[in-house]
């Protein structure tokens, strides 16, 4: 988990990391995630994260940081991963006590207490599924931007709907990673972006809706778990009253919706126009900014982060 701070001339002010293997060496991951025994499945315990973000904000607070002149906080996050709130959570999130950690207040909040990361592949029963059910690959990618992809958001939920059905039950709202730090910030649940929504084989990258034929083929009662998607620039509201009691954060501090960490590339190269990118990541990427897109079999195409109206192939 890193965090950075800029000023309006974007000079960076402050920068610093929390390292999840070893600086929270009680979840034993190794690269931040666990793979399971079928070696397809590849979790990340949720309280890490949050405890991540409570370790990185005492670190500021203890170097001295003014989180009072934070006019805006943002972030981007790894896509594909999910988070499963349980019934009831969303009070515990609104009214957490600024006296505990987060993660002391929230450790009972998640109905899955491992979530699926961009590296799960075991979803392969569901992706086959999914296609069929809309009446094939093709027609998937090109309402959705792709094909199904076994780490995507959709299959995950509907490998959980599907195996423990009481889980989804109890499941009040999906998150993807990067959204449920917003909602952290936020002090509600947060929005989807339309960018990273689009990494979810549910989102109509046209109509910036969800598409009633992918829910309804992952699992009953998506729509309303997932919320209204929204773009990715949305200012989502101010930051919860927890982090200017605990933090000295300043009430008028605002939430700008945060993103998956490819469309955070393509926001990051907006400035030079006219170029196409490869990003050397994790995972190696093309990506390019278009005008017309024809979704394929290969490759996706998400909503453009900067430019609601335009595209973002991604290879």
């Amino acid at each position: 988990l890193k965090v950075i701070a800029i000023d309006e001339q974007l000079r960076v002010i402050y920068e610093d990391n929390v390292h999840f293997d070893k600086d929270l060496p009680e979840f034993k991951t190794q690269g931040g995630v666990c793979i399971h025994s079928d070696r397809l499945t590849v979790t990340s315990p949720v309280l890490m994260w949050v405890k991540a973000l409570d370790m990185i904000l005492e670190k500021m607070k203890s170097s001295g940081f003014n989180f009072s002149q934070v006019r805006a906080l943002s972030g981007a996050g790894q896509q594909h991963g999910s988070v499963y709130w349980k019934k009831g959570s969303i009070q515990i999130l609104k009214n957490a006590s600024s006296e505990l950690p987060l993660h002391q207040s929230l450790k009972g909040c998640f109905s899955v207490s491992n979530s699926p990361i961009w590296m799960d592949s075991s979803t392969a029963s569901q992706c086959r599924a999914l296609e069929k059910a809309v009446g094939g690959a093709q027609h998937l990618a090109s309402v959705t931007g792709s094909r199904a992809y076994e780490r995507f958001t959709g299959n995950q939920i509907a490998k959980i709907y599907s195996q423990n059905p009481e889980v989804y039950k109890q499941t009040e709202r999906f998150d993807s990673v990067y959204s449920f730090a917003a909602s952290l910030f936020l002090g509600t649940y947060a929005p989807i972006d339309y960018s990273d929504g689009s990494g979810m084989n549910l989102l109509q990258i046209w109509e910036k809706t969800w598409s009633k034929s992918c829910l309804d083929a992952c699992a009953p009662g998506l729509e309303e778990r997932l919320g209204c998607p929204v773009p990715s620039h949305s200012v989502l509201g101010p930051i919860s009253p927890y982090y200017c009691q605990r933090y000295g954060f300043s009430p008028g501090c605002k939430i700008v919706a945060f993103t998956g960490d490819n469309p955070g590339e393509m926001i990051n190269c907006a400035r030079f126009s006219g170029y196409d990118y490869i990003s050397l990541g994790t995972s190696d990427t093309l990506f390019l900014w278009i005008q017309e897109p024809t979704p394929a079999l290969e490759g996706h195409i998400l909503c453009n982060p900067v430019d609601s109206q335009t595209y973002m192939a991604l290879l």
